[in-house]
């Protein structure tokens, strides 16, 4: 029954990714770097200003931890497992497709953080509220479009921030202990169980706070976990850094010929390349999808741009850096090579450092694991609060638990479908808006970076 309900999965995410997706979502992304006069060249004045932990102006919580909440929400296993499935469907030249998915979706990721500041509202708790849906009928007065984002991201935000992130770290659990340590027998079997429960008790514990108990705990552990990852991944590439040229040459040449088939993997031509390539790299950073945004909405910030701009970081850091790293790692491992199972291509690659490198991989995809369920719980809970009213914030917490609990012990393939297609669905209402609402991005980009206003409170117009 599940492998029958799979391949419809399969062919409706094979569908629904295709070609015309492709071309809006990258379209999207070269369209506002043109029309933004390249916004990428401020990252480094966000990259400082991200760092800022002081209130600076109406909003929940600083930029620093709107910041690293929107950074745990991204960086996850789609980091990890999502670049090996990448390179193991769409051959090398997926790694490449995947860091300019980064690269020119760092303007998409900026564009969306300024109208979803821009629109932002606050409810009956005395709390911001924001994101695309707000962005959909305030901007666009089409409220039954932004009914339809919600309702898209209440429902994908178990598949991408919930059930995918418990599965992946169980998996790794499994073969941690069954190939490490060398267990095996019942308490194998129970592994995905007893990992399953004890990160649906830390979410709980974590979710009663709200969003300020999810920032602070995302400021402490979102720092350290990137750090801890970057230097694993830095490490294995110097060990091998006389193969790395030759990697580079044909990741490159791979995303524009294809890759055959070899061992146990998809046939990848250039179009697949560029499909899982494209795919992984939204799923990872989420440029497009509207998701970040809603936590930019909660920033203490005078103005629009200036929370836009460390959006913006967050696209860079996790596709541009980490995604990049992670998969000159598995290509260069050579790894994909022999790996029949996409879910273990990373894991045999940090082999190369001996116990350690196992170890590296499952501390780093335990906390990205975690950090992410956090982060996409606020944006499922705020799309929730659109649509039915805070008082349904509380009924969603306790389902999101449950759904940990329940991914932890589904097949993977499943999971990635269903997140592919769900991915798909928040996508196009936003792509949508932003092409819409871009001469509105453009006037606040004008005003406050390209005028001089950069330290000017947010001024109330009309528009």
């Amino acid at each position: 029954m599940l492998n029958a309900i799979n391949q419809i999965l399969s062919q409706i995410s094979a569908w629904i990714w295709g070609p015309p997706l492709l071309i809006l979502l990258l379209g999207t992304h070269i369209f506002l770097t043109i029309r933004l006069r390249f916004i990428q060249r401020y990252i480094p004045k966000a990259i400082k200003l991200s760092f800022c932990r002081e209130k600076e102006g109406i909003g929940d919580v600083s930029h620093f931890s709107a910041l690293t909440v929107a950074l745990a929400a991204t960086v996850g296993t789609g980091n990890i497992v999502g670049v090996a499935t990448a390179v193991s469907l769409g051959g090398p030249g997926a790694v490449l497709w995947m860091w300019l998915t980064g690269v020119f979706g760092i303007a998409t990721k900026y564009a969306e953080a300024v109208l979803s500041v821009k629109y932002r509202v606050v409810n009956e708790q005395g709390q911001m509220a924001g994101g695309p849906m707000y962005v959909i009928t305030k901007g666009l007065k089409l409220p039954w479009l932004g009914f339809l984002f919600a309702l898209f991201t209440a429902v994908a935000a178990f598949g991408i921030g919930n059930m995918v992130q418990a599965n992946a770290v169980t998996t790794l659990v499994s073969h941690t202990l069954e190939e490490q340590l060398n267990v095996s027998g019942p308490l194998l079997s129970l592994s995905p169980w007893v990992t399953g429960a004890l990160l649906s008790l830390l979410t709980a514990l974590v979710l009663l706070g709200g969003i300020k108990s999810i920032g602070t705990t995302c400021t402490r552990l979102v720092p350290l976990m990137a750090v801890f990852y970057i230097l694993g991944c830095l490490i294995l590439l110097g060990k091998h850094v006389d193969t790395l040229p030759d990697t580079c040459l044909l990741i490159l040449k791979s995303a524009f010929r294809g890759q055959a088939a070899a061992g146990g993997f998809v046939g990848a031509g250039i179009m697949a390349a560029m499909r899982f390539g494209v795919a992984r790299g939204l799923f990872s950073n989420e440029s497009g999808l509207g998701s970040a945004p809603i936590v930019a909405a909660a920033a203490q910030t005078r103005n629009p741009v200036r929370q836009a701009l460390v959006s913006a970081t967050g696209t860079f850091w996790d596709t541009v850096v980490i995604c990049l790293l992670t998969g000159l790692v598995v290509v260069n491992s050579g790894k994909w090579m022999e790996a029949h199972d996409a879910g273990q291509l990373t894991h045999l690659a940090f082999q190369d450092l001996g116990l350690i490198g196992p170890t590296v991989l499952t501390i780093g995809l335990l906390t990205f694991v975690f950090s992410t369920i956090l982060g996409w719980s606020y944006y499922g809970e705020k799309a929730v609060e659109y649509m039915l009213g805070t008082k349904a914030i509380g009924p969603y917490r306790g389902l999101w638990v449950v759904a940990v609990m329940l991914g932890s012990v589904v097949k993977l393939d499943l999971v990635w479908n269903f997140a592919d297609i769900a991915n798909a669905l928040m996508a196009l209402p936003n792509l949508v808006a932003l092409l819409l609402l871009s001469n509105t991005v453009l006037r606040e980009t004008q005003h406050y970076l390209w005028d001089g206003n950069w330290e000017c409170e947010a001024r109330i117009t009309d528009d």
